[in-house]
């Protein structure tokens, strides 16, 4: 990728990591950085000093600022007061759950920050799996608990447990994520992941007061795990964003070694006493609320510490402690960013997991090819045997995959011949396949019975005892519009109006045009989907069809095996 005159997203660009990346991408002369923090006073700091360092340079950096797992509108609030506000907890709960469109992503800030700035690049250095993970599902689950035994259960414990899970907001955020590099064209998504744990195993020492493992620390190893085969998927998608992942293992540091306020959360550590004398008895029971004789004295903690960024300020000791040989260890955010860097570059560093995962996955076998080709032998022996054709169960899905096979297996059942298809008018396709339906009850039932409704030439349906499309979602009743009808049709309905089966004419026609345009003296092996694939036209085989709807139609195809 070419990093001179490209303009780069730094997610993260405040940070340890973000920062030494956005010094080590100056090299190659970037048109511009956009530096993004959670915090404004964060993305403007970060810009100032950059600004300063390479006064010289034609670059521009740009701040931005904000939580990106939230709205745009919400993006500079806490998130504990966007939780305890009915309104945006709700709104919070709805933009996680409910099926993803137009308004739901161009209301993220994520989606804003990449719609924005358009970048070329973008590096992603937040740690998505501590903001998410510590959200802390067990301290919301332990109240809600506590609800139900003392029979005070609310709603608001009840929808800040629903907010707090972590693999529907980690979906959420991916998909918002691909949608966006999308639209703009995005040419490179890089991830600076995380182990959770410092690269330590399961034995790890360090925990948030819990039992060890801690569960909470644990969570955001599962988070960092599941998030990084998501870009595993996204890798995988053609014609998309080219992505990559780093994932450090150890403790990363540092930022800066000075002497000065120690603060938690971005708070203050505020001194308090208990002298001697006023030591409390430890007969009875520990009372967590027993704060007399605990004295405020208007002091704050100040120390000797290291600033490791993201992973927080440590003192001397605790630094001491958990970079020892044998402990997390060190790696430095240079190093991460000469890696990072040069990768997006094309280098190949050996420490990009997504590359890793596509070397040590199993894949498709010459095998699995062969023995394919002497199952579908044997179906269709058993299907002549048996005297049926073996169409669709509704057990694979989607739907619309067993609506595809139904009617292509419909058409097939009027003339096998795919050309004759083609002769026949809209009309009496229709009509044909509407008899069809009527007089075939086996067929009918089998149709039915998997959940898949029959809409016939005349607008009337046909169904089962249950329907697969629409999905019921709390509601007992759906309007029919023609849109919904449309997408009812589209999604798992056999479709049997007239102007279906002029979409299917056009379908086979574009079939038969690209096996024609083969040209016939290629006999490489460049070519799949020539006439000899299809038995030149005088069968018509649903699952051949479906595939190829697949992969031309709805884009759905694998590129890496």
């Amino acid at each position: 990728m070419q990093i001179k005159n490209s303009k780069i997203l730094i997610l993260g660009g405040w940070g340890l990591v973000g920062n030494a990346i956005c010094k080590k991408l100056m090299k190659y002369n970037p048109s511009e950085l956009i530096v993004t923090s959670l915090k404004e006073e964060e993305a403007k700091d970060a810009v100032s000093k950059l600004e300063v360092e390479f006064s010289g340079s034609n670059c521009k950096f740009t701040p931005m600022w904000g939580n990106v797992f939230t709205r745009e509108e919400w993006k500079d609030i806490n998130p504990s007061e966007l939780f305890n506000n009915e309104d945006s907890r709700h709104g919070f709960i709805h933009d996680v759950f409910s099926e993803l469109d137009d308004e739901i992503a161009n209301n993220s800030a994520l989606f804003g920050f990449i719609n924005k700035s358009k970048p070329d690049v973008i590096i992603d250095c937040i740690n998505t799996a501590t903001a998410i993970a510590y959200l802390n599902v067990y301290s919301q689950s332990n109240k809600v608990l506590n609800d139900i035994k003392t029979g005070n259960l609310n709603s608001l414990n009840i929808e800040k447990l629903i907010a707090s899970s972590y693999i529907p907001q980690l979906v959420r955020h991916v998909q918002i994520l691909h949608k966006a590099m999308s639209d703009n064209k995005t040419g490179m998504y890089m991830k600076i992941g995380t182990t959770g744990t410092g690269g330590m195993g399961m034995n790890i020492p360090y925990t948030h007061s819990e039992e060890r493992p801690s569960r909470v620390l644990l969570s955001k190893t599962a988070v960092a795990g599941a998030q990084s085969m998501l870009m595993f998927l996204l890798a995988r998608t053609p014609d998309s964003t080219i992505v990559k992942e780093i994932k450090p293992a150890a403790t990363i540091a540092w930022k800066r070694i000075t002497y000065g306020e120690i603060r938690k959360g971005g708070k203050k550590i505020e001194l308090f006493d208990m002298t001697p004398e006023n030591a409390i008895s430890s007969d009875g029971s520990f009372k967590f609320d027993n704060k007399s004789n605990v004295v405020a004295t208007n002091e704050y903690l100040k120390s000797v510490y290291i600033d490791t960024g993201e992973n927080g300020i440590f003192s001397k000791g605790e630094f001491e402690a958990i970079s020892a040989l044998g402990q997390m260890e060190i790696v430095t955010p240079e190093e991460i960013a000469e890696y990072a860097v040069f990768e997006i570059r094309g280098g190949n560093t050996g420490k990009d997991i997504m590359q890793g995962l596509d070397a040590f996955t199993l894949g498709p076998t010459y095998r699995g090819g062969y023995l394919r080709n002497e199952a579908v032998k044997r179906l269709n022996h058993l299907e002549k045997e048996n005297g049926l054709n073996s169409v669709a169960f509704e057990l694979l899905g989607p739907p619309r995959l067993s609506k595809l096979l139904h009617e292509a297996n419909i058409l097939r059942l009027v003339n096998e011949n795919v050309k004759a298809i083609l002769s026949i008018s809209d009309d009496e396709l229709a009509s044909k396949a509407t008899e069809l339906i009527k007089q075939n009850t086996g067929l009918r039932k089998e149709i039915l019975s998997i959940g898949l409704p029959i809409l016939l030439k005349d607008g009337k349906y046909l169904r089962g005892d249950f329907v697969k499309i629409p999905v019921r979602r709390n509601q007992d009743e759906i309007e029919f519009t023609k849109e919904n009808l449309d997408q009812f049709c589209y999604d798992g309905w056999i479709d049997l109006r007239t102007e279906n089966f002029g979409k299917w004419k056009e379908r086979l026609t574009n079939i038969i045009e690209q096996a024609e345009s083969v040209p016939s003296d290629d006999t490489s092996s460049g070519f799949v989907y020539d006439e000899e694939y299809w038995n030149f036209f005088n069968s018509i085989e649903p699952g051949k069809i479906a595939g190829w709807i697949f992969e031309n139609e709805d884009k759905g195809w694998r590129f890496k095996r």
